[in-house]
């Protein structure tokens, strides 16, 4: 494992299902015939994503499925983008980057399953959690010791911050209130696949 190219990461995009999440989904249908779908967020991982926003990391979601939940736990934790319906999540990678003049090189990325490996090649620094297929595995830098949605994204999140020196700002900002003033202060951007291919025609 090679920890310092931690000290490069600028942005930490990550998928759902699997890694947010522990990939398993809850429907309720409504009086009305309406199925709703919910998804089960880790807590830690959320105060870890808090913490990196609060260093200036940005990060983001990007998802083969689209869910208004998911939207919602993305604005919750200040994320600035939210890239819904991609399975070829290079596409949306490609574009972040761009938005953000950020190279490859600056991403660390976490995935579970064969649509991440594309990115995954190219990540900075590409993670999986513990229960992610083992063709994932093969291509990562790191393999979490905690599974998707117990806390995986939290392991990733504290190793960031150890990398880049921040444990005791981080110890500092929660004793006294004292946060750098390079917090992520972004408009959320909610990018749905069907919108954005229209828009590329």
């Amino acid at each position: 494992m090679k920890l310092s190219r931690l000290k490069n990461i600028k942005i930490f995009l990550m998928d759902v299902d699997g890694v947010l999440t522990d990939g398993k989904m809850f429907y309720f249908t409504d009086a009305n015939g309406i199925d709703h779908e919910f998804k089960a967020f880790n807590s830690q991982d959320g105060i870890g994503l808090i913490v990196l926003n609060k260093f200036g990391i940005i990060t983001g979601i990007v998802t083969g499925r689209e869910s208004e939940s998911v939207f919602q736990r993305a604005s919750l934790l200040k994320m600035r983008f939210v890239y819904q319906g991609f399975l070829t999540k290079k596409w949306a990678c490609d574009e972040i980057l761009k938005k953000t003049n950020l190279t490859y090189e600056n991403l660390c990325y976490m995935g579970d399953d064969i649509p991440d490996i594309p990115v995954l090649k190219r990540a900075g620094f590409a993670v999986c959690p513990s229960n992610a297929v083992d063709e994932v595995k093969r291509v990562c830098h790191y393999v979490a010791t905690k599974k998707g949605g117990d806390g995986a994204v939290r392991e990733v999140c504290d190793m960031i911050i150890k990398a880049k020196g921040f444990v005791d700002d981080v110890k500092r900002g929660f004793e006294e209130g004292i946060w750098p003033k390079n917090t992520c202060n972004y408009k959320i951007e909610n990018v749905l696949y069907s919108v954005w291919r229209k828009n590329r025609k």
